[in-house]
This record gives structure tokens, C-alpha cells and sequence, in this order.
């Protein structure tokens, strides 16, 4: 948020420089992330002075150049010009050599030292628009007679410098968001520093409400979605534009002028953070206004120039026959303010923030007037806004008030009671204050001492702070006025030792994502909130189990997500449109979901859970390409590969694996792989359906592990050091003739269950499939390597083990040794 320095001088009497008030105000909880420093003429004119033509004589090889010796301060300088108004005696702009000017904002000039036609010249005579606060160029500016040679150009023009600070709001204080916000918190803390200070503002005491003559009817139907509504009728308005004061303030802090009304109700926004509306008064149909929630499908065109579908729970400001303006929102384009308007209705109003919360989110706007009453304006202030506001437009436009003030109040907003302990608000801070030093504080915020009672303050906070309704955001605010900075470092810190959690969860993921990393991938972060149109038609994931946001940020932030998957094909369409399709990435993140019958019931968040996943995604190029490797396109083994790795790297026996063929609507093919009868990994390629959905064509490899169920097993897996055997490892190979429903698992498992001393490792090396096996059946041919850690192996023991082998995958697998 930008404020302005020189507007907070007017509500505050204070001399602290800007950089000064720029620390207090960090200090006090309203982070200044910059200081801009802005001039009427940019660059301020340094190193231009007010000088003398002490010579003036021709240049000897042109007729329109005259050499010139010219006193501004200092040793005389000799500089060429080709004015034609240049003479001697005569009191000039000298801008030396070094200097910037700026002609055009964005394109400086530098000044220097230079030979014009021979002759050398160090310096400029400047002409107004030379200078960049005026438009002749006629020839340079002659200053009068009485200007003292030698004084700096910003002086003698009065160059004013305007400081503005970039504050960075945090959304529980918008309070401070507008002017007179920020000056209160600036009293306070002056206050409790013991200067004599108060809030400044314009006076009202001139406003005069009107006969009547004018007279807008408002009508408040939806009284909890605005509890207090004021207005008034002003008529022989003139709609132009707007003063240059007014124009330049809204300019400064980025506000662009339309007219001399609409620029009123903006300069009272920022100025005391209460949104106001101005209408057309002859467009009121009826001259009736009427505040009520829209009716289904009723549409409204706004200022945006878009036309809006209403819903019931949109507040809407209208008059007997359509609506005018969504209410906190946005006004409507047919019933604002323009240049041919004459009689103007102004609205002050207090909006319930959640209604106008979710009107803005609905709608997809996010305005200065709903940033305000989305958080929670001041119901106190709307009385004089509207005030202030009526007397500069009927200073600025020659109109006049017509109506007495309409002031409908539904329901009043009471301050917030608080009981704060003194023994806690000690304890919190860390320090001692002393009672009168927190009160002195509390004073100094404009919160109400009502009662005090065995060291129990009984408070009553003004109801602008919409941020402090506990003890502990009191003493927050006691805090930042008194100052984190005053707050000593203890000597000594009383501390348990730190908790290590068992299993280490954190240690367990860095460590998987250093491997990962490690291994080529690349981590991607997602939002947890994702579009509900990513459910809608499935099974597996339906719609219905969605973990739904009641005020969403928008459409595709409204559910949270069930899988990594849809956050891992954004981030592949998101790469693969930029020119980055080969990928390998993961990701780290929780999925939730929601028992819909457990909701019904009442059951309350027994009905929510949530696991955390471990997403891996391949597509693209495994291998791209070189003069000494042939491309090699991504594949399902790829993906498999990796995730083998990973289970070896912390300890599991992929060995005892089980993969099984899974269904589901996500992929085209999958396997689930089990480990100690747990589901732990489900891997394979994308269906068609689920990449069209994000308009990606290439195969895409996806596998997602349960890491709740991998923390678990690898919990009590430790490292272990062993001495590498003396005595070698023994191959074998065996050719089987198997049904095609046998999976290399099954085989694997038969082996490993037949000899756990000697078996160290079985793997499939070959595959076939064809016309000459007998109908039904496929060939596996397996490697067996053998080893003894004790002794040498031989011949007998060896054969004497795979006769075992063929034995047993005979009986369990059906199989038949391939001769």
C-alpha cells in the first residue's frame, strides 16, 4: 500500500523526517518495504544553478553560436550557446557539467564537457522545456534581475520533494489501510513517548444538510448484510475536472483522476478507509433506493464494462426496478457519475464482510472499496466521510446539499470487551512494563479503560480494530508500540532439549529428496487446492469425496486435492509449452478426502482424513540424443527403475516385492507393488482420457507411493557394514516354459522360499512369446546367482540346489525346464 508522507504531515504534527517515520513505523507493526523519494521536476535539478553572463562575444566560424564566460558560484565557466536571446548582464539557468536533466521523464540527458566548432564548452544555458517543468523553447529562461547568482535551481524554482512509503499490510490490520490509519498509529506511539499529539482532521463543522427539496427514499432489506446505511441528495452539480491539488495526491499514490466527484469519493477512500459511491440521481428509477440481496439470474453490467450473473447472495444497491451497483463491490455503468450528470446521490455504508467477501470471490473482482469492507471497515467513521465528502463536492462542482442525511441504522456495532491480565501481558512481552506504562499504551490506542480489578483490566476496543477481540492481540498491539527492540535478550534461556521424533519424518523426506535430486529429478511445489473438474466423472476419485473450500479463493482453487497426479500433468503441460517436455519430476504433498456418510452423520473431522504421497513423474526423453547415443524415449521401466533404487536406498528388499496387475481410471496399465502384504507403490502410464483432459500428448509415467506406509516400514531399518565374501558367487541360468498368468514374482518368490542360505538373487533376462510355444504359454529364462559366504561352492551342492529350484517351481508354478 503506498501513503504518502506529505498527507500523513497533515493529520500528524510531528518534524520526523520521512526516513525517521519510516523506521518508527516498521517499528509499530506496519512493515515499510520501501521509501521512494519523488520530485515536481524529476532529478531535482542537481547541479543546475542560478549564473551570470559575465561575457557574451560570436563564435568565430559560426554566425548563431556565441562563446560565453559564465559566473554561477564558483570559478567562471566557459560554455558555447546558440540562444538567440544569449547577452551580457543577463541572469541565467547553468547547468553544469555532470548534471542529469530530463527533458522527457524517461530519457536523461547528461551534460558534458564537449568542442563545439572548435571551441570548448562546459556546460549548458538551459531553456524551460530543457529543464522539464515547462514547454518553451524559444530560447533560455531569463531570470530577473534580482536572482543571486550561485543559488542551486531547486531552490530558486521550488522543487518540492514528495517521500512516499511502500507498506507492506498484512490483512488482520486494515486499519492501517488509508491514511488517517496509519497517522493514528503513528499518535499512539507519540503519545506513549509523551508528546502532546492528536489525529487532525478536516473540519465539518460547515456542512449543512438540506430542506429536502431533493429527497432519495432508501429502503434496507437485507439488514444483516448491512446494518447502518446514509446517503444524501446534492443537485446542481457540475461534473468537470478535478482540482489540480486533488489531481496530483490521487496521481502520487497511483490513482488515476476521472472527475472532480469520482476523484472525491477516492481521495476519502485512501484518505480515512471508507469506501463511498456516487451516483446519477436523475437514473434512480422511482427515486427510490432499495438494499437487498440480487434475485437468481438477475444480471447487472459494472464500470468494468462486463455483464455480471447474479446469484441470491449477492448485495445489491438498486432502485425500484434493476439493480445499480453490487454493493462494496463494484458500481453499475449505467447509474454512475459522468460529465452530464447534475443531482448526485452519495452513499456511506457499513457492509457485513463476509457478504461482500463472497460477492467479490464470485465474481472474480478485487477492488480498493471490497479490500476494505471485505476485512472490516470502522462503523463510526461513516457519518463524517460522508460529511467531508459532500462539502468538497459542493465545493468543487458549485452544488448544494438538498436533503437532510438519510441514517438508517439496523444494528449497532458495540466495541469489543477485553479482560486483560497485567501478570500475562508480562509474561507473554518478557518483560515488566509496570502497570502504568501498559496502560499508558492502552490509552495511546484509543482503548477504553472501563474497570481494573486485582490487576484485571476490563477494556473496550474501539471497533475499527477488527483485529483485536482477545487478551493476546492487546498485548500484541502493547508490544509493537512499546517496541520489539526494547525488549532485552535474556541472559539465560529456559529450554527443554529438543524433541527428536521417532521415525524422523522430515529427516526420512530430505533424504528421500536428496536421492531423488541426486538421480536426475527435479521437486515441484503445488498448491494443495485444485478445481473440482478435475473429479467430476470419476470413480476412483469421486467428486463427492472432495474436501470442499466454503469461501473459495476462485474456481480452480475450490476443492483440495485427492491425488498428486492432476498437480503433476500441470506442471508437465506447464513445462512441455515452454519448450521442456523431457521431465522427470517429484513431489512431496498431502492428499485429502472426505467419508460423505460420516459427514451426514455429524461425525464432524472423524469424517476427514488426510495421507501424504510421494508423486514421480517421467516424460519425454530418458536419453536425448548425442554423436555417441541413440535417442531413448522414457518408459514404463524408467519409472520402475527409479522407484527400485529408491526402495534399495533405504533398506527394503525389492526381492520380496510383489507387483500385481491393478485397474484403474487413471492409467492405461498399472501395478501395484507390495511390500509385508502392504500396498506401497502404484506405477504406470497415464490413460489417454486423463492427458487429454491437460492437452498432453505424450506418454506420461506416473507413480505414486503411500509415504505414510514407507515410513512405517523403514522405520527400524538401520545401516549395516559387512566385510564384501572371499569366496565367489556362482551363475546359473534356467530356460522355463510357464502359463502366461505367472508372473516373474511368483517365480521369484517360489526360488527365494526354496533356498534362503545359498540364493542371493534372481533375475529375468529374457522373454518370449510366440507362435511356437503351445497355446496359453510363455518362456522366462531366469539367472540364479549362488554364493556361500563361508566357503567355496561346488559342483555338487550347486546342482544339488537348482535340482531344488526346478522341483519346486515344477509343483508351485507349473513350470517346465526348456531343454
Amino acid at each position: 500500500m503506498r501513503i504518502s508522507y506529505n498527507w500523513l504531515k497533515k493529520y500528524v504534527d510531528t518534524d520526523m523526517s520521512a526516513e525517521e517515520m519510516a523506521v518508527v513505523l516498521t517499528d509499530i507493526g506496519l512493515e515499510v518495504e520501501a521509501v521512494e523519494m519523488e520530485e515536481t521536476i524529476k532529478g531535482g535539478l542537481a547541479g543546475v544553478f542560478v549564473g551570470q553572463v559575465m561575457t557574451c562575444v560570436k563564435h568565430p566560424d559560426a554566425d548563431k553560436l556565441h562563446i560565453t564566460t559564465i559566473e554561477c558560484g564558483g570559478d567562471p565557466i566557459q560554455i558555447v550557446c546558440g540562444a538567440p536571446n544569449v547577452r551580457e548582464g543577463l541572469k541565467v539557468m547553468v547547468a553544469t557539467v555532470g548534471c542529469k536533466l530530463y527533458p522527457e521523464p524517461e530519457k536523461p540527458f547528461k551534460i558534458s564537457k564537449s568542442k563545439i566548432r572548435g571551441v570548448e564548452s562546459f556546460g549548458m544555458l538551459c531553456a524551460e522545456d530543457e529543464l522539464g517543468f515547462g514547454g518553451s523553447h524559444e530560447g533560455i529562461m531569463e531570470l530577473p534581475e534580482n536572482a543571486i547568482v550561485g543559488t542551486p535551481a531547486k531552490e530558486f524554482l521550488g522543487v518540492e520533494e514528495e517521500y512516499f512509503f511502500e507498506i507492506g499490510l498484512t490483512p488482520n490490520r486494515v486499519d492501517g489501510a488509508s491514511h488517517m490509519g496509519v497517522a493514528r498509529d503513528l499518535v499512539a506511539y507519540l503519545r506513549y513517548k509523551g508528546k502532546d499529539c492528536s489525529l487532525k482532521l478536516a473540519g465539518v463543522t460547515d456542512f449543512k444538510e438540506g430542506d429536502d427539496t431533493r429527497k432519495t427514499d432508501v429502503i434496507v432489506e437485507a439488514t444483516e448484510a448491512c446494518s447502518h446505511y446514509m446517503g444524501l441528495t446534492i443537485t446542481g452539480a457540475e461534473v468537470k475536472p478535478s482540482e489540480e491539488w486533488l489531481k496530483k495526491a490521487l496521481i502520487s499514490i497511483g490513482i488515476n483522476p476521472k472527475n472532480n466527484v469520482v476523484d472525491i469519493t477516492n481521495f476519502i477512500l485512501h484518505e480515512l478507509g471508507q469506501p463511498l459511491h456516487a451516483f446519477d440521481a436523475d437514473v434512480i428509477s422511482g427515486g427510490k433506493v432499495v438494499v437487498r440481496k440480487a434475485l437468481e439470474g438477475e444480471k447487472l453490467t459494472t464500470l468494468d464494462d462486463v455483464e455480471r450473473k447474479l446469484c441470491t447472495e449477492d448485495l445489491v444497491i438498486c432502485d425500484d426496478q434493476k439493480p445499480m451497483c453490487l454493493a462494496g463491490v463494484m458500481g453499475g455503468k449505467n447509474s454512475g457519475v459522468t460529465e452530464k450528470t447534475t443531482s448526485i446521490f452519495i452513499e456511506s455504508a457499513y457492509f457485513n464482510s463476509v457478504s461482500i467477501r463472497k460477492s467479490a470471490k464470485r465474481q472474480g473482482l478485487n477492488t480498493d472499496a471490497s479490500f476494505r469492507y471485505e476485512r472490516g471497515t470502522d462503523p463510526n467513521i461513516l457519518d463524517y466521510a460522508l460529511r467531508r465528502a459532500s462539502l468538497l463536492i459542493c465545493k468543487m462542482t458549485g452544488g448544494k446539499v438538498s436533503s437532510k442525511i438519510i441514517d438508517i441504522e439496523n444494528s449497532k456495532v458495540s466495541p469489543f470487551a477485553v479482560e486483560l491480565s497485567i501478570e500475562k501481558t508480562e509474561r507473554l512481552i518478557g518483560k515488566n512494563l509496570g502497570v502504568d506504562t501498559i496502560k499508558s499504551i492502552i490509552k495511546a490506542l484509543d482503548i477504553e479503560i472501563i474497570a481494573e480489578n486485582d490487576g484485571v483490566l476490563s477494556l473496550l476496543v474501539p471497533p475499527y480494530r477488527v483485529d483485536v477481540q482477545r487478551d493476546v492481540d492487546v498485548i500484541e498491539d502493547i508490544l509493537r508500540i512499546y517496541g520489539y527492540n526494547n525488549i532485552e535478550v535474556p541472559e539465560s534461556v529456559k529450554s527443554t532439549l529438543a524433541y527428536a521424533p521417532s521415525p524422523d519424518r522430515d529427516n526420512i523426506q530430505n533424504t528421500l529428496a536428496n536421492f531423488l535430486s541426486s538421480n536426475g529429478l527435479n521437486e515441484i511445489m503445488s498448491n494443495s487446492l485444485t478445481k473440482v473438474s478435475y473429479y467430476e466423472g470419476l470413480e476412483e476419485f469421486p467428486e463427492e469425496r472432495c474436501v470442499k473450500i466454503l469461501n473459495p479463493l476462485s474456481n480452480d482453487l475450490n476443492v483440495m486435492r485427492q491425488t498428486l497426479m492432476f498437480n503433476a500433468l500441470e506442471a508437465v503441460i506447464l513445462n512441455t509449452n515452454r519448450k521442456n517436455g523431457d521431465l522427470k519430476i517429484y513431489e512431496f504433498g498431502n492428499t485429502y478426502n472426505v467419508n460423505p456418510k460420516l459427514r451426514e452423520e455429524g461425525a464432524g473431522a472423524k469424517a476427514y482424513y488426510e495421507v501424504a504421497h510421494l508423486s514421480i513423474a517421467v516424460t519425454g526423453a530418458e536419453n536425448s540424443g548425442s554423436w555417441n547415443a541413440k535417442y531413448a524415449g522414457s518408459s514404463f521401466y524408467t519409472l520402475k527403475n527409479i522407484c527400485d533404487k529408491m526402495l534399495r536406498r533405504f533398506g527394503l528388499n525389492i526381492n520380496e516385492a510383489i507387483y500385481s496387475s491393478c485397474e484403474s481410471e487413471l492409467y492405461s496399465s498399472a501395478v501395484t507393488l507390495k511390500l509385508r502384504g502392504k500396498s506401497l507403490i502404484t506405477l504406470g502410464a497415464v490413460s489417454k482420457t486423463i492427458r487429454k483432459k491437460f492437452d498432453i500428448k505424450a506418454e506420461v509415467y506416473y507413480a505414486d507411493l503411500n509415504f505414510d506406509v514407507f515410513v512405517e516400514m523403514i522405520k527400524n531399518n538401520g545401516v549395516t557394514v559387512k566385510e564384501i565374501s572371499k569366496f565367489p558367487e556362482v551363475s546359473r541360468d534356467l530356460s522355463l516354459l510357464i502359463d502366461k498368468s505367472v508372473t516373474f514374482s511368483q517365480l521369484r518368490s517360489v526360488a527365494f522360499k526354496t533356498e534362503k542360505k545359498l540364493l542371493k538373487n534372481v533375475t529375468l533376462f529374457d522373454v518370449y512369446e510366440g507362435d511356437k510355444l503351445p497355446e496359453g504359454k510363455k518362456s522366462y529364462a531366469l539367472n540364479f546367482i549362488l554364493e556361500d559366504v563361508t566357503k567355496t561352492l561346488t559342483d555338487k551342492v550347486i546342482d544339488a540346489t537348482m535340482g531344488k529350484f526346478i522341483h519346486q517351481l515344477e509343483k508351485n508354478a507349473n513350470a517346465e525346464v526348456r531343454k
